[in-house]
């Protein structure tokens, strides 16, 4: 019989900032949860403080869990996932159903999706968004696999969501569920190099003395680039307006390179995306060599002085 709201079980591998917190939100909406991680001091932790059951191993974890067993991974992307959605294959039966809550590549999953399948396990993919603020918001989830296994989480959906009907979407087949998320980070590194853009230019105007701080948090009301990523923004602008004791270096977790690739590959034109995922490589340091090129064609032709390492400016005649 098909596990219903009040009485199911789920298996989290991967226990970390998100796999953590959503094992609080889904024991607050009453589900019951066995939990596994490599620490299991950690897993120990959560089970005083939430009520989740604490598994020593992946072994363990099934062991604990009535069919058809639901075991959802959040771990990162590649490797962890890969060995984990492989020893799954061995410990879980036809009728099961395994969930890839990383942020992993849409064609990975559509390959474990079909070898899972071959065993009779079904697999789900789930793109999750939320981050450190799922916990009392509650997460989007963009789901892509066989609709009986969409049907069997739904409960879990439905407590891990803003709302219970709404947040989260059957997106369509394996895969789907992935790709919708890796366009949704596309979206996002563009907002967000428009937003760090648009403040850069009112930062850099000092002479009108603008409060940054109090230009966002009236953008927060009524204007229309109003936004969670404004929300955020705002509020440590808040706190720091300067921002000096923060590299300008951004991190780029790999959904932001895929959904380039696919524009490229569809032939479709996404030039404010592609352009922000250059900016974050700039700010990692890629585009020092090409600066020094610059700088010296530019004396080259044209004797102008260019700045040597350490602030003092060369000559024309290097």
């Amino acid at each position: 019989m098909e596990a219903t709201e009040a009485t199911m079980r789920l298996g989290m591998i991967g226990l970390g900032r998100m796999g953590g917190n959503m094992v609080r939100r889904l024991r607050r909406g009453g589900l019951g949860v066995v939990g596994h991680t490599r620490h299991f001091e950690h897993a120990r932790q959560l089970e005083d403080e939430c009520g989740m059951r604490a598994a020593a191993s992946a072994e363990d974890l099934v062991r604990e869990l009535a069919p058809p067993r639901i075991v959802w991974l959040m771990l990162p992307a590649g490797r962890p996932t890969e060995e984990h959605v492989e020893r799954l294959s061995e410990l879980l039966e036809a009728g099961d159903v395994v969930v890839d809550g990383a942020n992993s590549h849409f064609e990975d999953s559509m390959r474990r999706g079909e070898s899972l399948g071959e065993r009779g396990i079904r697999f789900v993919d789930a793109g999750v968004s939320g981050g450190i603020w799922g916990l009392d918001e509650g997460y989007a989830l963009m789901v892509g696999g066989p609709p009986a296994a969409v049907a069997l989480l739904e409960p879990v959906l439905r407590a891990l969501a803003p709302a219970p009907d709404r947040g989260w979407l059957h997106c369509g087949p394996t895969g789907s569920g992935h790709f919708v998320k890796m366009i949704h980070n596309g979206i996002e590194y563009g907002m967000m190099q428009a937003y760090a853009e648009g403040f850069a230019l009112l930062e850099a105007r000092r002479d009108f003395g603008l409060d940054l701080a109090a230009i966002a948090e009236m953008w927060r009301h009524g204007s229309v680039v109003r936004s969670w990523l404004l929300d955020l923004t705002a509020g440590f602008l808040a706190e720091d307006q300067k921002l000096e004791s923060v590299a300008p270096h951004v991190g780029d977790s790999g959904e932001g390179r895929w959904t380039v690739i696919e524009a490229i590959e569809r032939g479709v034109p996404a030039p404010v995306i592609a352009t922000s995922m250059m900016m974050r490589f700039a700010s990692q340091g890629q585009a020092d060599y090409a600066s020094k090129i610059l700088a010296m064609m530019r004396n080259s032709f044209g004797g102008h002085a260019f700045r040597r390492t350490g602030g003092a400016d060369g000559a024309g005649d290097v």
